[in-house]
């Protein structure tokens, strides 16, 4: 990869909107190289999907919280059971396996109080192999994102 790439790489994670034309003008490339390039990202799997970013004050309310989790058993068959539970519920928004004194961290959303802690009650309450979970909800959102930084 190179400078170019980490541009345009930049560009997309910023607003994948952008037309091809849009592109090759910040990163001074025509727009078939543009074209190219991105198929390229997206053939070796750098590029996984393009999604919208919805605001979530505009739709409803939102309740977010950050869910710390630890284990029983740490079996590779425990944590491949407990990730895969994860991604398939819709709420959780993201899961982390961490180092440290908790197993995980997982970002939940749901549309208010008492459905978050029906989904914590489902989805940690009634795990035997969690050991224990702590809820933390998220008052204010300061910065979201998942870029990528190419450079500090």
């Amino acid at each position: 990869m190179d400078e170019i790439d980490h541009r345009l790489l930049g560009l997309l994670q910023d607003d994948a909107g952008r037309t091809l034309f849009e592109l090759g003008e910040l990163v001074g490339l025509s727009p078939s190289a543009v074209q190219r390039r991105i198929a390229r990202y997206r053939a070796d799997g750098v590029l996984l999907k393009e999604i919208a970013v919805l605001d979530p004050r505009r739709l409803g309310p939102v309740v977010l919280a950050t869910v710390l989790v630890t284990l029983v058993h740490e079996t590779f068959e425990h944590h491949r059971a407990f990730a895969e539970r994860m991604r398939e519920t819709p709420q959780v928004q993201q899961c982390y396996n961490v180092a440290g004194p908790w197993d995980y961290v997982v970002i939940l959303a749901a549309p208010s109080i008492h459905e978050c802690g029906m989904l914590g009650n489902r989805l940690f309450k009634s795990d035997d192999n969690v050991q224990r979970y702590e809820t933390l909800v998220v008052f204010d959102t300061v910065k979201t994102g998942l870029t990528i930084p190419f450079s500090v």
